[in-house]
């Protein structure tokens, strides 16, 4: 047997699955490809998460197209971080090109240009589904650890916290937050002292300029009603195909903290929400998170913590996270080490830093005959890349550099009219996007704040009115007792005086 046929064999044996897979491409060999050698993904296995890695240009965003379209036309809906603005073009199908015909006839795969479901949301200004949650729904640890506060100041949000909950104060956004944070070292500062201990006035001025930098962020747009709903990411269409479910992020890259603000109440709503799954055939939902990096480079190590226990226990829900960055060093190694897909496109040596890189890259995959690791990460062409899996039984597939099928759906944005188009026809747009601004904490305080002064200044009225009425009696008593009687006038006078004298005198003569 040669070894071009011994190495088929090993890659077809390796890729055999008995339930429902996703087919990537074709195993390639000394940079040629080798027909029919198809690297398979199982189904069964993708909520053990992954990494799409590589240098700019690549093919990272077509790879991550590829794997979106496939799971939709299994029926698994999908979660996409659209960082760069450039994932629109699912909802329209392929126009085609002569290089991908030629491409998937290397492959041995038929090409079908597509168009799929495709719902735009975002959590800004943009149009789209508006994706929000509430101050409540967060909670007073994970709030503060977004934050990123001390012991102390995490004491302090939760004593705000237990007050809202026994006085039926909602906190459902920014406002509601900040107001709460005024209220307990100001107005209400005798009140959060007799129920629960002092409140230091350092502590919620810190707390509030964390919340002004979230805020600044475009926050005050994430926090607020209508709350969104996990289930409506796991819809699918009346043909069995999962929604695609695409976040417009394009105007978030400046603001690192509302973006891994809103993955994790996310992570964290969509773990609450969704059941135990066990060990199932498929996922009940995949997330493709683009240029990762953002999430991990700004966040405090209490929510690093955080997202790597979210990712270790969400898999048990039929969530997988799937990370889409440069570099497999942007992500931390306790989330890496999670991870059992692994798409490696090229990565280039420049610097000694880069060839550090490669080296540490390499030693993330599986030993073959077949390949220098390092030195293929080096040479792979465009739509080209490293790729590792799991097998139904959880055991890594044999290492293989495939050439990548192409995407059967557009390779661009949608034009004005198109992404309208999109948005006249959804049902979430109609759900989720009236501004929804109820009473709650910040409206009830004001309330509260009001009562009690309308009170104090009857309390200061009436008591000024005492007061005078005090005064007018106290000069009225003052001047009846320094009115003489007009016999104690006499008798007093002068002139009595000196007649007593008189007729006294002449008697004693």
């Amino acid at each position: 047997m040669s070894r071009q046929d011994d190495f088929f064999k090993h890659i077809t044996e390796g890729n055999t699955c008995k339930g429902d897979y996703i087919t990537l491409g074709s195993a390639m060999l000394d940079g040629k490809t080798i027909k029919d050698a198809y690297v398979n993904v199982p189904l069964k296995t993708m909520n053990r998460h992954g990494l799409i890695a590589g240098a700019t240009g690549t093919g990272k965003t077509k790879t991550l197209q590829v794997l979106a379209e496939n799971l939709s036309d299994k029926g698994i809906p999908v979660l996409l971080m659209d960082i760069k603005g450039d994932l629109s073009g699912i909802a329209q199908p392929s126009p085609g090109h002569p290089k991908i015909d030629e491409r998937h006839a290397k492959i041995g795969l038929d090409f079908e240009a597509k168009g799929f479901p495709v719902e735009i949301m975002s959590l800004s200004e943009q149009d789209g589904v508006r994706l929000r949650a509430t101050i409540s729904e967060f909670g007073p640890v994970l709030l503060s650890r977004i934050l990123d506060l001390t012991d102390t100041q995490s004491g302090v949000v939760a004593v705000i916290f237990k007050y809202c909950d026994d006085n039926k104060l909602p906190l459902l956004d920014l406002k509601d937050f900040k107001k709460i944070l005024q209220y307990c070292t100001k107005e209400g500062k005798a009140e959060f002292e007799d129920a629960y201990g002092r409140i230091s006035t350092a502590s919620t001025g810190a707390i509030l300029r964390k919340v002004i930098e979230i805020e600044q962020q475009g926050g005050d747009l994430f926090f607020g009603e209508k709350s969104f709903e996990v289930e409506d990411l796991l819809r699918t269409t009346r043909d069995s195909r999962g929604y695609i479910n695409i976040i417009r992020l394009t105007d978030i890259q400046d603001k690192p903290k509302l973006f891994s603000t809103f993955m994790l109440s996310l992570l964290a709503e969509i773990y609450e929400t969704l059941p135990e799954q066990g060990d199932s055939g498929k996922p009940e939902l995949i997330m493709f998170i683009d240029e990762a990096h953002l999430i991990f480079n700004e966040a405090s190590k209490a929510l690093l913590n955080q997202i790597e226990s979210i990712v270790k226990l969400i898999r048990s829900k039929g969530v997988g996270l799937y990370f889409v960055t440069q570099n497999p060093t942007d992500v931390p190694e306790g989330v890496l080490s999670q991870l059992g897909l692994k798409i490696q496109h090229a990565l280039r040596a420049f610097t000694a830093k880069d060839r550090k890189a490669i080296k540490l890259t390499a030693q993330n995959y599986p030993d073959t005959d077949y390949y220098d690791t390092a030195e293929v990460l080096t040479s792979l062409g465009t739509g080209e890349a490293l790729v590792s899996a799991l097998d139904e039984k959880g055991r890594p597939t044999p290492l293989a550099a495939t050439m990548m099928r192409a995407p059967m759906s557009r390779m661009d944005v949608l034009n004005a009219n198109e992404l309208q188009a999109l948005l006249d026809d959804s049902k979430l747009v109609l759900k989720y996007n009236e501004t929804i601004d109820r009473e709650s904490a910040y409206e009830m305080l004001n309330k509260k704040i009001e009562k009690a002064e309308a009170l104090q200044i009857k309390e200061d009225a009436k008591a000024e009115k005492a007061e005078a009425a005090k005064k007018a009696k106290s000069t009225s008593t003052r001047r009846k007792s320094t009115a003489q009687n007009p016999i104690i006038k006499v008798l007093t006078s002068a002139t009595f005086i000196r007649s007593v004298f008189g007729i006294l005198k002449r008697v004693m003569k």
